[in-house]
Formats: C-alpha cells, structure tokens, sequence
C-alpha cells in the first residue's frame, strides 16, 4: 500500500474480526441510521479512523483524473463519482471493497469522535452515537439507490456533521454475578406451532431470508402475529422469578400502564415491580392484546417485545423471550444506566450489560415521553449518574404483591 494510503490522517490500521456484511442501500430503503433502536454489541477493540485497504479505489481515482484527496475532503463529490462510475467499480470486488472502505473513512473523518466499529453479527458501522452507519456493501447500495435516496443520505450526514457533540458516553456498567442467586432462571416451555404462507409452504420463522433482504412484499405485511403467544407466558415467569430471588414490591394494576409511553394497544395486564432500594431501578411490565408485552425499565425507557411484528423482521417468540430476558435480568443485577438530557438536543440514552456477562447493548433518541415523564426522569437520574445499583437479594418475608388479580 505505501504511501498511497496517506490520505487520511494518521496511520492506516485494520479492523479485527471482519466477518459477514449487510447493506446499507437496499432496494427503495436506505438503511442508514439513528441509534434510536436497541443495537447489538460491539466487539471492544480501540477506535479505528483510518482503515487501510482502499488503494484500489485511490488507484482507480487517479486514472479517472479526479485525487482522492480532493473525494475524501467533498462527500458529496464522493458519492455522485461513486455513482457515475458505478458499473466499473461494482463488477470489481476487491475495487468495490476498496471504495467501501474509502466512504467510510470519509465518514470518520467527519467528526472527531466518530469511528469504525466491528459489530457482533460482522456488519461495519461508522460514525458516532449520534449517527452510525452501516457500510458493507455500500456500493452496491448507490447502485440501486435513486436521487432522493442519495441526497436523503447527504442531508443526514452533513447534518450529524455539523451538530454540537453530546458529551461523553455512559461508564461502563459492570452487573452482578448470577451466581449470588440462588437458582438461575429458567424459560418456560412454549408451545411449538407450524405457520404455512399462501402457497401452503411451512414457514420456518426467524430463518426465512439468511443472508439475502427481505423481499419488498413482506414489509409492513405482519402474517402470523400469533407466533408471539408466548411472550405473555414468559413475562409472567419473569415476574414470578423476580418476586421470590429479589427484596421487591409488586403491583398488578391497570393504572401502571401510564408508567409507559410506547403506544401499547389494548392492554390485559400490568405489573410494577419496585426493588426495595430507591437507587435500583424498577420494572413494568404491560401484556398486550397483540400477543406482545411492554417493558418500561427505570425512568424513561421503554422496549416492546416484539419491536415489529411483520414478515420481513422474523423474528420469533424465542428470540423476542431472549431479548426480554437480558432486559429484565441485566436490570435486576445492576447492569443498566440511563441519562437524559444529553446534549443540544436533550436525547435519552442507555445502555445495558447482560447479567451474565453475554453482551450489551445501548441506544439514544427523543422517544415519545411527554414533557412531565422527561422532566421527572431528569429529576430521578440525577440520582444515579454512574448506572442503577442491583436489586437487593431478598430476605425471608419481605416481597410484597399490591393490588390486582396477578398473573392468569
């Protein structure tokens, strides 16, 4: 590579790890990005601005007469080149690489703290917490992408480049061994049910696309919400466990669901659970009509379960119990921070540690909390700016059900 890679600063450096890719410009969707959705762990290695690997495309720069230098300093020029040139450099896979990589360090360099990282399912992002970007096969993407599509994803990043940073990220967030439980908890069995499509063809959920997209037809197109049955059955084990290993109150009412400002729809149950320790973070649980459940975790976070029910997701009842799991048991050990507000824009943040230690994940944006909800969060996390402490382990006698019929 030799000098040719010197035209970002610093030195080029790799990226371990590099594993499967996922689009960035699909079809009609442009997938790039706020981080306002759980997003899976990062694998932690030192930030990387300057990835090596793009003297191809630099290479290829020259012989078009326009300097890579001049691209890397002009994203906009960057994209209508990539676009204009598209066939050439789509049908080379070690060139399209090379120009994946070179957008992406042009994105890098955009703020000071933004950077290249390695995602737990392989995927590249770039950027920072405000914005990040997934890159891998970002040239194809441009390829099929039209104008509005292009300009949507300029106006996005001269925007998240322009804007004041939001201060630093949350510490890190060290939970509580599950081993000073006493038993670890165990998922109930869910019923097994086979789904068939139209043409009579079983439906093997959570396995449908691999590594293609979805095809366009299944989006927004939500076919056997019914797979999610057991979502209710594994909320409500949750609470049971939580109740006899944790000193906590628990209050099955209706009235609770105003703790939650995602849009439930019909609602048949609802419980908070309280630990008995102000600076711990309390859970509420709300069961939905749509075979779904609502967690609202500490002052202001909410995660619905499943977070889209259509075709074109896949997801499943055991991969949603999942996901609800390290929710609900990484709060309880003391894994789980949040803030608001956090720069300019007073965005909300958290982050999550697993209780065992598997993973984390975080998130940021507005949400849908009213102005009194923000303000009494603000109010509450002033109290626990390092993450909430663990749920106290509970001592004989002291769990308290308030109120309501309970679980079914």
């Amino acid at each position: 590579m030799g000098e040719i890679e010197d035209v970002f600063s610093g030195p080029a450096s790799g990226l371990p790890a590099l594993l499967s890719s996922k689009a960035v410009l699909t079809r009609r969707t442009a997938r790039y990005r706020r981080t306002a959705r759980d997003r899976p762990a990062a694998v932690e290695e030192a930030p990387v601005k300057h990835l090596a690997g793009y003297a191809p495309f630099a290479v290829f720069c020259e012989g078009r007469v326009v300097p890579a230098d001049q691209l890397a300093s002009d994203v906009a020029m960057l994209l209508e080149f990539i676009r204009s040139n598209i066939g050439t450099i789509s049908g080379d896979a070690g060139l399209s690489e090379a120009a994946t990589i070179f957008v992406g360090n042009v994105i890098a360099a955009m703020r000071p703290e933004a950077h290249w990282t390695v995602m737990a399912d392989g995927s590249r992002e770039v950027g920072a917490r405000g914005m990040m970007i997934t890159v891998d096969r970002l040239v194809d993407g441009l390829r099929e992408a039209d104008d509005g599509m292009v300009a949507g994803l300029l106006t996005h990043l001269m925007e998240w480049a322009a804007d004041e940073p939001d201060g630093p990220a949350l510490p890190e967030l060290r939970p509580v061994p599950m081993g000073q439980l006493i038993e670890p908890f165990v998922r109930p069995e869910l019923s097994s049910h086979e789904y068939r499509d139209a043409e009579g063809q079983a439906v093997d959920y959570g396995n449908r696309w691999g590594v293609d997209s979805p095809p366009e037809n299944s989006y927004s197109v939500e076919t056997h919400v019914g797979r999610f049955e057991g979502l209710h059955k594994v909320a409500r084990a949750l609470i049971e466990y939580l109740e006899s290993a944790y000193d906590v109150d628990v209050s099955w009412d209706p009235a609770h669901a105003a703790d939650v400002s995602t849009n439930t729809g019909e609602v048949i149950d609802v419980a908070r659970l309280t630990p008995r320790d102000p600076f711990a973070a309390p859970l509420t649980f709300v069961l939905t009509g749509y075979q779904g459940v609502v967690v609202h975790a500490g002052a202001l976070h909410d995660s619905p379960f499943p977070i889209c029910g259509c075709d074109a997701c896949d997801e499943t009842a055991e991969s949603e119990a999942s996901r609800m799991e390290e929710l609900v048991l990484g709060v309880a050990a003391g894994g789980y921070g949040e803030r608001y507000p956090v720069g300019r824009k007073k965005w909300a943040e958290y982050a999550l540690s697993a209780a065992d230690g598997s993973g984390s994940r975080s998130g940021s944006g507005p949400w849908g909390a009213t102005p009194a909800q923000l303000a009494a969060a603000e109010e509450r996390l002033q109290a626990v700016p390092d993450g909430w402490r663990p749920w106290p382990l509970k001592r004989s006698g002291t769990s308290t059900r308030v109120a309501g019929p309970g679980p079914a």
